[in-house]
């Protein structure tokens, strides 16, 4: 079988090196432009792209795929059975899903029809869910509305983050990507539709303020919250002017309701912290330029009396 890989993240290198495991010939691997980052603004491989070079497969970098022809064509004169799809960042057009024998196959990290979108590692926490999945998919011109071809499913755990999850099913998203491929090349998948009434929220791509915590939600939303946003973009909150950043917290088991959500009730040995419904005790916290602390070794080392109100962005 021969493939053309598609991917960026750090999510996508399972599925790529399964395909290498596996013996399938990769005519080409299609990633995101090297992008400047850090403070220094070097530039940086993708995941995908610094496992391509490590195993000297061809690597193409289009800005915009669609404005390529010449890129698509090569990719159609490489006649490839497959083109493997997992977080590329960009809709690929019809003349290139038109492309491979067995169909554009996409591993998305949700249980279809639920969670289209780019993040569904991170909603499915938000919403409280207890299972998710992959699901792999046949490709059309829609955003994560092909036909289904297999799922499998994970439980999420009570302290799940969305690192952990994002492991978990990136691991599951290969192995269902080669059962996927072995069944369609013996025609044993029978694509189903995604039945529209299920769709539910649309897990749309999070951004760098979605980690600020609101203290006026309940401390049960705060706590998934915090999960949800590890480790990127962070859950945080504001104190004295300064960017504090929430790693963990716990749900208190008394119910108490102060007057200020935000508001620091006892600093004694964690930090506890009143929200719009519940008490949230953060328990691993960290201020600019410091080091992660566990709030004991962090009250030690700085003065949060109760009365302090947490949220109050610097003018």
């Amino acid at each position: 079988m021969k493939a053309i890989f598609m991917g960026t993240p750090d999510f996508s290198v399972p599925v790529l090196q399964k395909l290498i495991d596996m013996g399938i010939e990769v005519e080409a691997v299609v990633t995101q432009p090297d992008r400047a980052k850090g403070r220094g603004k070097q530039v940086q491989f993708s995941p995908v792209k610094e496992l391509a070079v490590k195993h000297d497969l061809a690597v193409y970098q289009p800005q915009r795929l669609r404005k390529e022809p010449d890129l698509i064509e090569k990719m159609r004169q490489m006649e490839p059975d497959v083109i493997v799809v997992v977080a590329f960042g960009q809709i690929l057009p019809q003349e290139v899903l038109d492309i491979p024998r067995l169909g554009c196959v996409n591993v998305h990290a949700s249980l279809l029809p639920k969670y289209r979108g780019a993040a569904p590692i991170q909603h499915v926490i938000l919403d409280g869910e207890t299972v998710t999945g992959v699901t792999t998919m046949l490709m059309d011109a829609g955003l994560d509305t092909g036909d289904m071809l297999l799922k499998a499913e994970v439980p999420i755990d009570p302290k799940e983050t969305a690192d952990s999850l994002h492991d978990k099913l990136a691991a599951l998203g290969a192995d269902l990507l080669e059962e996927t491929l072995i069944g369609l090349e013996k025609g044993e998948i029978i694509p189903q539709k995604q039945d529209e009434s299920l769709t539910g929220a649309y897990a749309s791509m999070i951004s760098k303020e979605d980690g600020e915590i609101d203290f006026t939600e309940s401390a049960v939303q705060i706590e998934r919250r915090i999960r949800a946003m590890t480790s990127w973009p962070g859950a945080f909150t504001w104190m004295d002017g300064k960017m504090l950043k929430i790693w963990e917290a716990q749900v208190c088991e008394k119910n108490e309701n102060g007057p200020v959500c935000g508001q620091v009730i006892s600093s004694k040995d964690t930090l506890l912290v009143q929200t719009g419904d519940g008490i949230l005790s953060i328990t691993s916290l960290q201020l600019p330029g410091k080091k992660r602390m566990s709030s004991q070794d962090f009250l030690r080392g700085h003065s949060i009396p109760a009365g302090t109100v947490f949220g109050r962005k610097p003018e």
